[in-house]
């Protein structure tokens, strides 16, 4: 024991290295505090890898000090890899903070934007602090980062804040360690700082903008409103009139809004809110989160009409916190375009854009460099499911592999479009850049892909793209570089997607469901159940396919899809047509003709279209008029009952080992029970039957292949009870079960597959 404690005693001097998103966070302010704190020696400062420290003291305190600096890290930080070396002793005095030269972040990392925190928040309330309501304040801890960069390192010179000098006042925060100022780039106060404009006036002040915008928002007018990220729209979300106006001057008839409410309780009002969904709710992401309506609700109908979520979010900003006290409610947040078109944020573009959508404009002078959508993510089990990955999240690094990766570009997929780079041991996944479609989309793209590339020092050699030729996103990968170009299968990026997040390299079973994705064989593919791994994969069974009357023309129209089925299944034109509510004669009859002679109906084995049709022939919906519609409010329906039965299907299996799913006998079916059930039971019964055929499927594929793992990917997983009643069954069954969380199960989630994808695939090429 004397030993021991004589050892602890001794003074030792430590090398320590620190990896991860641990620069412009505050980091080098908290390891000097922390060695204070401990009497230790040493320095600290930002290199191209991350933070290097070196301490000297007692050994005790050293030990205590390596311990702390995980588990005491700044909010902001996360650390993907520690360590330490013990080195000859300097009998150094002090802990300096030693500067950093050249590009010391390419290799780090940029922190994304952060939710004010708590001190702030209390700085803008306090009348007696210097930035009381300004609605810019922030910290280390707190504000904008990834949308302000503009290259590197992340200095204030190289931000959009370049032209706002600091005060006095600001400057000795900023060269103060012990200060949670220290270093924060976009530091600064009424004095030196940006300021608000409203309707482009200049000189106005921020007390008066904000009183000039709640006063048309109670007057039930639309502003256009500059945030963090792009531009939102902003009305009364209680006013019937302000939601239609909105609705109708962006062109978005059904889908609906996202609100933001002013706190906490406001939000409780709404929707019911568990412990789970206030740690989202309140965390520095601060995520749009969809949660259930409550008994309470009293917002417009039209906020999200047909629906029993509501997408909450609560102020992310000053801006946003200082409003909506003022305003006293609850407003619609939507993000500032048309339908489909990217989020708008340079001022110029806004109001062009939405010059004819907004009433007003309440903007600021601190430019955006990057726009960021917010995020959307669902609570599932007390996790975090995201479906849209942007604010608060982006850029992250993602920790994929053990091995060194190529430097891989991924172009992800055309709708809800991401791409992904590979480096060392991360995936870099962008933020949700939109449908490219949309020409400023793709405009869009090539913007972000450029400041990604030169934020982290990545020169893709292998470029990865979608098995479709005829994707935009395709064209985009055909078009970069010299590199090699690899395609890879849709629905195997989304399995390969899951498992990189869930660090799974053995083969496992992977149940893809989605609305559409190219087949190897040509069709369109989208109720696949895979064996697959980050390299391969086989199609070891699949829905049966039927034909789609209208291409993708018909996914608007799912009273078509509902009758192609009904014919697929054997039922006649005029008892097909009687089955389907809303669909004429003539409709019909060309529907038949269009599946007879092979016009236009290509083939899909897709179970997004499956759900489409199944919310038709129930007369739940037959029309959308935004994506997922049909499927969302069948399953709204279905949770309205806990009973129900489950229908027939047949599993057929062929020849060469692949099972065809044929759900005709589950169609035929709820055609006959529609008048001896209520739609709610008939819709719960049908999501069942898909459960436990999912189910019989993999254990089927277990028995064959000894494979006891099982990922859920795909569009459909969006639907909440589907994956609890698959991920219950299979677990049930004592198969481990995997789904996404840190990326969407959506196609905002299949570039991080193709880049993985592809970087296997190299490297196997390249042995």
């Amino acid at each position: 024991m004397d030993t021991i404690a004589n050892k602890d005693k001794l003074r030792i001097r430590w090398h320590i290295a620190v990896g991860g998103t641990v620069q412009g966070v505050g980091f080098r302010p908290f390891i000097y505090q922390l060695a204070a704190a401990h009497q230790l020696s040493g320095w600290v400062c930002n290199t191209g890898d991350g933070v290097l420290i070196e301490v000297e003291g007692l050994a005790t305190s050293v030990r205590q000090f390596y311990a702390d600096i995980t588990g005491k890290a700044p909010p902001l930080a996360r650390i993907a890899d520690i360590n330490n070396e013990e080195i000859p002793l300097l009998q150094e005095k002090t802990f300096r903070i030693i500067e950093s030269s050249g590009r010391s972040q390419s290799k780090a990392g940029i922190p994304p934007d952060i939710a004010t925190c708590a001190d702030c928040r209390a700085d803008i309330s306090d009348p007696a602090n210097r930035r009381y309501q300004y609605p810019f304040t922030n910290c280390t801890n707190c504000g904008p980062r990834f949308t302000i960069i503009r290259e590197l390192p992340y200095d204030r010179p190289l931000t959009t804040m370049r032209d706002f000098v600091m005060c006095p006042a600001c400057q000795a925060e900023y060269e103060d360690p012990m200060n949670r100022r220290f270093h924060a780039q976009p530091n600064a106060c009424p004095v030196c700082g940006p300021h608000l404009q409203w309707d482009d006036q200049q000189g106005v002040d921020d007390a008066w903008a904000i009183s000039q915008t709640v006063a048309a928002l109670r007057a039930g007018e639309v502003i256009a409103l500059k945030g963090l990220g792009g531009y939102h729209l902003a009305c009364d979300a209680r006013n019937e009139t302000a939601v239609a106006t909105l609705r109708e001057r962006k062109g978005r008839a059904g889908k609906p809004f996202a609100v933001m409410c002013p706190h906490l309780a406001a939000a409780r009002q709404l929707c019911t809110i568990d412990a789970d969904a206030e740690r989202i709710l309140l965390s520095p992401e601060h995520p749009i989160l969809l949660l259930p309506k409550n008994s309470s609700y009293n917002l417009a109908s039209q906020v999200a009409p047909a629906l029993n979520t509501l997408g909450v979010m609560l102020p992310y900003t000053p801006l946003h916190t200082i409003l909506l006290a003022e305003f006293g409610g609850t407003l619609v947040m939507t993000s500032g375009n048309l339908s489909e078109e990217p989020i708008a944020y340079e001022d110029a573009d806004a109001h062009e854009r939405l010059g004819k959508l907004a009433d007003h404009f309440l903007t600021h002078t601190r430019p955006i460099h990057l726009a960021c959508d917010d995020s959307v993510a669902r609570v599932f089990h007390g996790k975090e499911l995201l479906l849209r990955r942007a604010r608060g999240y982006v850029p992250q690094p993602l920790h994929v592999s053990d091995e060194e990766l190529p430097q891989v570009l991924a172009c992800g997929g055309d709708l809800k479009n991401t791409f992904c780079l590979t480096r060392g041991h991360t995936a870099l996944l962008s933020q949700h850049l939109g449908d490219l479609e949309n020409p400023v989309t793709l405009a869009h793209f090539e913007h972000v892909l450029q400041h990604f590339c030169a934020f982290y020092d990545v020169k893709p050699k292998i470029i990865a793209h979608d098995l479709h030729p005829d994707y935009h996103s395709t064209r985009l990968a055909l078009a970069q570089g010299t590199g090699p170009k690899i395609a890879v299968q849709h629905h195997h990026a989304h399995i390969a997607g899951c498992m990189a997040e869930h660090r799974l390299i053995d083969p496992v079973i992977g149940v893809a469901f989605d609305g559409t994705g190219y087949g190897t064989d040509g069709t369109i593919w989208g109720g696949e159940i895979l064996v697959a791994d980050a390299l391969d994969f086989r199609r070891v069974a699949h829905l049966r396919p039927v034909p789609l009357p209208g291409g993708e023309a018909a996914i608007k129209r799912p009273a078509r899809i509902a009758l192609a089925y009904l014919l697929n299944a054997g039922l006649g034109l005029a008892e097909a047509r009687v089955a389907v509510p809303g669909l004429s004669e003539m409709e019909a009859s060309i529907i038949q003709q269009q599946i007879t002679r092979g016009i236009n109906a290509p083939l899909t084995s897709s179970m997004g279209r499956l759900f489409d049709a199944v919310s038709a022939l129930l007369g739940i919906c037959t029309d959308v008029s935004y994506e997922g519609q049909a499927a969302i409010e069948l399953e709204i329906a279905a949770l309205e009952t806990r009973q129900s039965r489950v229908y027939s299907y047949h599993l057929d299996k062929q020849a060469d080992g692949n099972t065809i799913i044929d759900i005709a006998p589950l169609i035929k079916e709820l055609v006959a029970n529609r008048d001896k059930g209520t739609k709610a039971n008939l819709a719960y019964g049908f999501h069942r039957t898909i459960a436990e055929m999912t189910a019989e499927v993999c254990c089927q594929q277990r028995d064959i292949g000894q494979i006891n793992q099982v990922v859920l990917s795909g569009g459909v997983f969006q639907n909440m009870l589907l994956l609890e009643m698959i991920s219950q069954l299979l677990t049930t069954k004592g198969f481990e079960v995997f789904f996404p969380s840190v990326i969407p199960c959506n196609d905002g989630g299949i570039s991080l597959g193709q880049a993985m994808i592809a970087a296997r695939r190299y490297k196997r090429s390249c042995v």
